[in-house]
């Protein structure tokens, strides 16, 4: 992979000064000099303390990265909703894990895609997860095609860059048609998988917003936009407010007719990406199971 800018500095700067400002890590930089990967100036090879100046062109050459033989290859076919030389966004149905574990080694996301990219004979045979759902989440899921774009993104992330939007169908009707919903949230003491709102203080600020889309006949369709990122935030928020996530009975819900798991969807995502200088908004429509139960819902009204 090889990736070029054209510089447009006030003055001579220094290579590694100009790379560190385009978000390439010292890390990065270290994997490049040791282990196959070259940096060039106006085609010619350079080292990092060298100069670059207004007009010139810089080219990175990032090393190769070689596939995990521990992560298993599925040939199960996956849903491009994007994809481009660095970026590629999936997205993924309930019932599979994003990624592999004891419980779920061979036919997850990623071994879908690890699969996916030895099809398309891609350089790089490593799956870069940058978000992640829960299993029984539906919706979208970005993977960076190589550690730099990786890099990039986990960056945008961390800095609350990386936009998701979710659709979600809560048990009972809302008082508000829009609200905050701003409570920290912690693990539980005593499960490895549940989490709670922390009375004492303890957890994690989580900021989650709401918007009602539609009034059902024993629930409410909600468009969410999440602010921080915690594990099962959604879920726990809206199980807080007194109306858990159809379906969802970690968190008090309850499963309804279709919806045999909570009833939750990313539908979009957006992110910047540097490459291309634009940015990137992707959507994916409602899954079978959540829009037949709307349809239920509404056809009972």
């Amino acid at each position: 992979m090889k990736i070029s800018w054209q510089v447009a500095v006030e003055s001579p700067e220094k290579i590694r000064t100009f790379l560190a400002q385009q978000g390439v890590s010292r890390t990065l930089l270290k994997g490049i000099k040791y282990h196959g990967g070259k940096i060039e100036s106006n085609g010619q090879p350079a080292r990092v303390f060298e100069e670059v100046v207004t007009g010139d062109t810089l080219s990175l050459t990032l090393p190769p990265e070689i596939a995990n033989d521990h992560v298993a290859t599925s040939d199960q076919p996956i849903e491009i909703c994007y994809e481009d030389e660095h970026f590629l966004v999936v997205n993924k149905p309930a019932y599979m894990a994003t990624v592999p574990s004891h419980l779920y080694p061979n036919d997850t996301l990623v071994n879908r895609v690890k699969g996916y990219y030895q099809r398309q004979n891609y350089e790089s045979q490593v799956t870069h997860v940058v978000t992640r759902l829960d299993r029984d989440t539906s919706g979208l899921v970005i993977f960076a095609k190589h550690h730099f774009a990786h890099s990039i993104l986990d960056k945008q992330l961390k800095q609350h860059q990386i936009k998701k939007s979710y659709i979600a169908i809560v048990q009972g009707h809302l008082s508000q048609r829009h609200g905050v919903i701003d409570l920290p949230i912690s693990r539980e003491p005593q499960s490895f998988i549940r989490r709670q709102i922390s009375a004492n203080g303890t957890g994690r600020r989580s900021i989650t917003e709401y918007w009602v889309n539609q009034s059902l006949r024993a629930s409410t369709l909600v468009c969410v936009q999440l602010h921080t990122g915690r594990t099962h935030q959604i879920r726990v928020h809206f199980s807080a407010l007194g109306h858990p996530l159809v379906g969802d009975v970690l968190y008090g819900g309850t499963c309804q007719g279709y919806m045999q798991r909570q009833a939750l969807h990313c539908a979009a995502i957006s992110f910047f990406n540097p490459f291309s200088n634009q940015k990137i908004r992707i959507m994916a429509p409602l899954p079978k199971d959540m829009a037949a139960y709307l349809e239920q819902e509404t056809r009972n009204l």
